[in-house]
């Protein structure tokens, strides 16, 4: 399990400004991590949506935000993820919390498009969030990749550069909760 110090870390090696996010339990450390340390502002958003809009807003004034949010979060933000980061080429990195991955990944199914399914989705011991997570972000041209434990912490300065060199969205997995 990734360790949330290792995570607050590393984005404060990248001077990131705030953390936009709808609280859930695999960030919970983290979340109770940011508080307590009160370098980077967390701004609880309504909806994961919003969190979208409000950073494209943070960063055109010139801030450095990063959405932290669950993978069932990231399908509710469709229309905000399209028409405001990735439109206006806003270079986010985005933390997903993947509920679900470790059934999705004991199962072995390999997930794309040609079989998605209602069958599939509605298969009892998978969570249809998790089935749809990295087909979402493929249609939507959002790269990704994965923080598995705390050996992959790099990956989020890694993720981030990728952002700001494509200037757009990227997004790094987190498959189990953070400690």
């Amino acid at each position: 399990m990734p360790q949330a110090r290792l995570i607050l870390d590393e984005l404060k090696r990248l001077n990131v400004t705030h953390v936009l996010s709808v609280p859930d339990n695999s960030s919970k450390a983290l979340l109770n991590l940011l508080w307590a340390d009160q370098t980077i502002e967390v701004v609880l958003v309504t909806r994961e949506g919003e969190a979208f809009a409000i950073a494209a807003g943070l960063w055109t004034g010139g801030k450095i935000p990063v959405v932290l949010i669950q993978n069932t979060g990231l399908l509710e933000t469709g229309d905000a993820l399209r028409g405001t980061a990735i439109r206006m080429r806003v270079p986010l990195l985005c933390l997903v919390t993947y509920r679900g991955y470790a059934k999705l990944a004991a199962s072995g199914l390999k997930v794309s498009p040609k079989v998605l399914s209602a069958d599939l989705l509605s298969q009892a011991g998978l969570d249809s969030a998790a089935v749809l997570t990295e087909p979402t972000l493929k249609a939507w041209g959002v790269p990704f990749d994965f923080l598995h434990e705390d050996s992959d912490v790099p990956r989020i300065s890694e993720a981030f550069r990728k952002a700001q060199s494509l200037g757009q969205p990227v997004a790094l997995l987190i498959t189990r909760d953070t400690t």
